[in-house]
């Protein structure tokens, strides 16, 4: 968690760092969860990552990636979960 903004989730695989954003929705919304991370808060973890990336030494030569988890529950109350790995590339 930053003053810009936080990041759900921060793990390794590998030699790689990835960024994860977790979303929700419940079964009246209209556009699925992972669907909602538009190209604003895209952005805005891209950020949020680089203050993260600034901070820990570390990490600052490590291969990067975002994902993307989307939850959403159906009619029926089952939860489905999506995950969406290397899901958007900030700046391309």
């Amino acid at each position: 968690h930053t003053r810009g903004g936080e990041i759900d989730l921060v793990m390794e695989d590998g030699d790689c760092l990835v960024f994860v954003e977790v979303r929700y929705r419940n079964a009246r919304s209209f556009v699925a969860a992972a669907h909602t991370v538009d190209l604003c808060k895209q952005k805005k973890l891209a950020r949020t990552a680089a203050t993260f990336l600034s901070r820990r030494g570390r990490f600052r030569s490590s291969p990067c990636r975002f994902d993307v988890v989307g939850v959403d529950r159906g009619d029926d109350g089952n939860l489905k979960i999506s995950w969406y790995r290397d899901a958007f590339r900030p700046g391309g």
